[in-house]
């Protein structure tokens, strides 16, 4: 079956809010386990740690890695992985754009050396929820590479640092 170029954007839209919202999904746990703090954005997630983001700071940092107009080099210190592939962010970035997909981040939880982003993703018009993961790495937050390379896998395009 043959889809034309729009039935194909369609489609590897439809893919990426199901990864980005498959990822927002989790089991039905109904154990009295501890839940992490909300932690404020001036606090400082730990000594060797960068200070954890607001959701602005971080909503920020996310739009210019994504952004195709931002040269790679200004990008490297957003994206984990690209030691294994410097374009790394332009394929993430090429991939947002040609799916046509807005992303906006609303909100930040802290986890020790990992953030939580919750995320309005925007795709032909359809609002849903997802999350972003953040690693912290370098004294900076960046974009978790196995999430990257989450998005690039569903929209048939491809890294070496996700080999």
């Amino acid at each position: 079956m043959q889809l034309s170029r729009s039935g194909r954007l369609v489609v590897a839209g439809v893919a990426v809010v199901a990864a980005l919202g498959l990822t927002a999904c989790g089991g039905g746990d109904d154990s009295k386990e501890a839940k992490p703090a909300r932690v404020p954005s001036s606090a400082r997630a730990g000594a060797n740690l960068p200070a954890v983001p607001s959701s602005a700071q971080l909503d920020a940092d996310f739009q210019k890695a994504i952004d195709p107009s931002v040269p790679a080099a200004e990008k490297l210190e957003m994206v984990q992985g690209v030691d294994a592939d410097p374009d790394l962010p332009n394929r993430l970035a090429e991939a947002y754009k040609s799916a046509g997909a807005s992303v906006v981040i609303t909100d930040v939880t802290a986890f020790g050396d990992t953030l939580n982003a919750k995320a309005k993703v925007t795709l032909n018009g359809q609002e849903n929820i997802a999350d972003v993961p953040f690693v912290a790495e370098n004294g900076r937050w960046k974009v978790q590479k196995a999430w990257a390379c989450q998005i690039l896998t569903t929209l048939g395009q491809q890294s070496v640092a996700c080999a």
